[in-house]
């Protein structure tokens, strides 16, 4: 099946749906063979053209989005959730040029990664291969249609996406510019397949593989749709649960950095799994350092909930609960604790963070070597804003979303991260005894 599933029905029947995504997976498996084999020429040439229809269907794109972004106010949809499904021509582009950035990077399908000779003459190479089929369930951001379906496509991969029922008419939108990229390329449709149905059986039939049609899965949205994937996936999965990330303001930070820093890790976009959740300012600094850094956060209408040395701060801080520690707020609200140096700094992220990003601010270089040591999680950063944790900024393009697992890829998942590997091994006749 190359078209994308169309089912907007309510009650469509169970086991007509189920035929269908059936259908759907079959073709991608189909798909995948080609793409796999496809030459980078071809697969660059098909992103290429697609940024191109993006740019061409803005107009479309952003019609589509508006009924989306409308239908979502209506139903009473937080700010934070509404940013993220928010589309405007400035996103589009960036969209667009995305794809392109994309085309631009090295193809990572047959690179050697490794060559030796064995004592018997045997010459064996491990080289990179496409995944297969992947799916990708997500929620809100019109934007992951095109980065999921490019990045799989760059990387040999057919892939099943499967947006969130908010943003169905953007992500077709979308979809469609894909898909005319994919034919001018003579690539075949089915290499870059959308999930076009409100319907959660469609997300628990991939979750359950699609008769074997998808070799793993990618959810990227709130927590319970990734908890869900977790709990119920049969097939592996590239995930985090939640991005409770922090920023500690080290003893030998500079104040006006770390103001700079802990602003932007916060405020520029709150919704992002990016974005900081918590501050931890050392005990030795906060004379100095805790006052100014609360103040500017409710300044620029950040909520504080802090520990009791927080609110001495500042008498606007609220009190902070014990959840609030593990909170991911993905809106306009911090957590803040004084914590007494380095140790319990680590200690406190070991025990209440998700492993996803975390950063010190610090002069001291040793400290600054020792937290990016001790601090177990996917991204860590010194002197640097929490909302680089992205693919993008990495160099990669875009992301097809962040793992905090330590099995196969961890981090922005890209375009490497989205092959796996062979070994070709090649002889003159060898027998073993």
């Amino acid at each position: 099946m190359t078209q994308p599933l169309r089912n907007e029905t309510p009650d469509a029947d169970a086991a007509g749906l189920a035929a269908a995504l059936s259908e759907l997976g079959c073709a991608a498996r189909q798909a995948a063979r080609a793409v796999a084999l496809a030459s980078a020429e071809a697969k660059n040439r098909a992103l290429r053209m697609a940024a191109e229809e993006i740019r061409r269907r803005s107009g479309a794109i952003l019609a589509a989005n508006a009924l989306d972004v409308s239908d979502a106010r209506a139903r009473g949809t937080a700010g934070s959730f509404i940013d993220r499904l928010t589309l405007d021509p400035s996103r589009v582009e960036a969209i667009a040029r995305g794809v392109e950035e994309i085309a631009d990077l090295p193809d990572p399908v047959g690179r050697v990664l490794a060559r030796f000779e064995r004592p018997n003459g045997l010459v064996i190479e491990r080289v990179s291969t496409p995944l297969g089929v992947i799916g990708v369930i997500y929620e809100s951001r019109p934007n992951v249609t095109a980065d999921a379906g490019a990045l799989c496509l760059k990387a040999g991969n057919a892939v099943i996406l499967r947006g969130g029922s908010e943003s169905l008419r953007s992500s077709g939108a979308i979809h469609a510019c894909l898909v005319a990229g994919l034919e001018a390329a003579g690539l075949p449709k089915a290499a870059i397949s959308l999930v076009q149905t409100a319907d959660r059986a469609a997300v628990g039939a991939m979750l359950a593989g699609l008769d074997g049609n998808i070799d793993v899965i990618v959810p990227r949205g709130g927590k319970s749709l990734v908890a869900r994937v977790q709990h119920e996936a049969r097939v592996p999965v590239f995930a985090h649960l939640e991005g409770i990330v922090h920023v500690f303001v080290h003893k030998d930070a500079d104040l006006d950095m770390a103001k700079r820093v802990l602003l932007n890790a916060k405020m520029r976009r709150t919704g992002i799994c990016g974005a900081a959740e918590t501050l931890l300012v050392d005990k030795a600094c906060a004379s100095t350092h805790l006052t100014p850094l609360v103040s500017m956060l409710i300044d620029s209408g950040c909520e504080v909930r802090g520990d009791a040395a927080t609110q001495v701060a500042d008498a606007r801080v609220k009190p902070a609960a014990e959840e609030d520690w593990s909170a991911e707020y993905l809106d306009s609200i911090i957590a803040a604790k004084v914590v007494d140096g380095l140790d319990a700094a680590i200690d406190h992220i070991e025990k209440y963070g998700s492993h996803h990003t975390d950063c010190i601010i610090t002069r001291d270089e040793t400290a600054a070597q020792r937290f990016m040591n001790e601090v177990d999680s996917a991204i860590v950063l010194h002197n640097a804003s929490t909302q680089f944790a992205d693919g993008g900024e990495f160099g990669f393009g875009a992301e097809i979303g962040i793992a905090t697992g330590r099995m196969h890829a961890r981090g922005p998942v890209g375009v490497e991260q989205l092959t796996s590997f062979k070994y070709r091994v090649h002889g003159a006749g060898q027998v073993r005894g």
